[in-house]
């Protein structure tokens, strides 16, 4: 099976946590990764701790010319782009009479128009060389929903939509689609989540985690960022080329 070597790979919201952990996996394969985030200085900091495969930007995927920007940087630099790992996100937890109309967008701008906006603008460089993965991260709120998460769960619904539509559409040109979707990874992201729960239920964070985690799990426990990060390298993989369009669960058995 032959493999692509030394790809440019962009994974966005990649300074820390499970985009750091897929970054890391992808250097580890043999590719070059532009490490995306909003936060310049800590985009920085992690690509000179993964070494010199990897180059920190500064972009924020909701915002359109800051996208266009970032792309045409990564382009420059490197002439092309071959994997596009959509993995920024956020959290915000309100029952839904509660839950601010400024977070909502956000949530949404972030997790569902940032997708779009980097793969609307990378498809047709994709398509000039009729070669390119694009791996969205959703979650198991993809498929499945949960109480006080209106906007991160619609957002995920979101992607996994986007995933199949753009699959679809760019079918016959070299372009494999496919969204992960990540159970309880121990991240600061879920940490925060678990104490935000932990206090609209008035139960601790052990309780909590139990409650609206491991009940539903099969594994009864964490996984791992690294676990995200093998399954993007198999979808980016030659060997998932006939892998379009499809979601994989990597959640412990949710």
């Amino acid at each position: 099976m032959t493999e692509h070597k030394e790809r440019t790979v962009i994974v966005t919201g990649a300074a820390r946590g499970i985009g750091y952990a897929i970054a890391e996996a992808f250097i580890k394969n043999g590719d070059f990764v532009a490490i995306g985030d909003l936060n310049l200085e800590q985009a920085v900091e992690s690509a000179k701790n993964l070494g010199s495969q990897a180059k920190g930007y500064e972009v924020d995927v909701a915002d359109d010319e800051s996208v266009k920007r970032f792309i045409d940087q990564v382009i420059t630099d490197r002439g092309t782009i071959d994997v596009l790992v959509n993995n920024a996100g956020l959290q915000h937890i309100d029952k839904v009479e509660d839950f601010p109309v400024a977070k909502w967008r956000q949530l949404i701008d972030i997790m569902l128009t940032g997708p779009f906006l980097l793969t609307k603008y990378i498809v047709p460089f994709m398509k000039k060389q009729q070669y390119g993965r694009i791996i969205n991260i959703s979650s198991v709120h993809g498929k499945m929903a949960s109480p006080f998460k209106s906007a991160y769960v619609s957002a995920k619904h979101g992607v996994v939509g986007l995933t199949r539509t753009v699959a679809i559409e760019t079918a016959n040109d070299g372009i494999t689609v496919n969204a992960i979707m990540p159970g309880a990874v121990k991240t600061e992201l879920v940490m925060k989540q678990l104490a935000s729960l932990a206090k609209e239920d008035g139960i601790s964070e052990n309780e909590a985690l139990h409650k609206h985690i491991l009940d539903r799990q099969h594994l009864k426990r964490f996984v791992e960022p690294s676990e995200i990060a093998a399954a993007a390298i198999y979808l980016a993989s030659d060997g998932a080329a006939a892998v379009t369009g499809e979601t994989l669960s990597v959640s412990g058995g949710m």
